[in-house]
């Protein structure tokens, strides 16, 4: 596919409020560099889809004087009768530079809406989980298949607040985290001859160092990770 492309100078700040559908979030202009993947120009980052070979899905990657991001996306239901779904998310940074590169979480938008991450706990915790008032906001990680048949990485999940995540990953090596959000719209599902996948577009940032790197997942082309 042919891949245009931009860099432009930002701080990913989602608006609040409705947007209409395709519709790009607001953005709130400061000195930082941010890429965005499939809007390449020349002297920014390159961006391109891989496709899995054992699965055939697609991972969007964005490249960039040395940093490599990779993205994957799925989505599923805990349980059948539910209406809403889960939509998770891994990235894969790359560092093959010879500096030390802070991680940080930036903001996801799903149709223009600002989404925040839910709590990730683990199955040991779920009686927590029953007795906690926050139900809305929380997820139990394994039973979401995205993560259970090894389609997303469950090795470390971003932080679901505002505070710094404290994540870096050293040069020459490679750090992966993940996030989980809960689909904000009511009945998101499209079903066609295709199958049924999610509406609309999803839009995340993730900060490595100095730069912004934002992918955008058009919800046909999210993978279903229900069984």
């Amino acid at each position: 596919m042919k891949i245009a492309g931009i860099l432009a100078v930002w701080n990913l700040a989602f608006a609040l409020g409705a947007f209409a559908q395709e519709e790009a979030p607001t953005f709130k202009m400061e000195v930082r560099s941010a890429f965005v993947w499939g809007e390449d120009v020349p002297g920014g980052a390159v961006s391109w889809t891989a496709q899995d070979p054992l699965t055939g899905v697609g991972i969007l990657k964005l490249r960039y004087a040395g940093v490599e991001v990779s993205s994957r996306m799925g989505f599923e239901k805990i349980r059948s009768e539910q209406v809403q779904e889960f939509i998770a998310y891994t990235t894969t940074i790359a560092n093959s530079t010879n500096t030390t590169l802070s991680i940080e979480y930036v903001g996801m938008t799903v149709d223009g809406h600002t989404v925040p991450p839910l709590s990730i706990i683990p199955a040991s915790r779920a009686l927590d989980l029953k007795r906690s008032k926050n139900q809305a906001n929380i997820v139990e990680v394994e039973k979401l298949y995205c993560f259970r048949s090894g389609f997303l990485s469950d090795a470390s999940f971003l932080p679901t607040n505002d505070q710094p995540s404290g994540l870096t990953v050293a040069p020459q090596h490679s750090l992966t985290v993940s996030s989980v959000i809960r689909d904000p719209r009511h009945y998101p599902i499209l079903c066609s001859t295709e199958g049924c996948l999610p509406k609309g577009t999803i839009r995340y940032g993730i900060r490595v160092g100095s730069h912004d790197f934002v992918f955008i997942w058009p919800g046909r082309s999210i993978a279903n990770c229900g069984k």
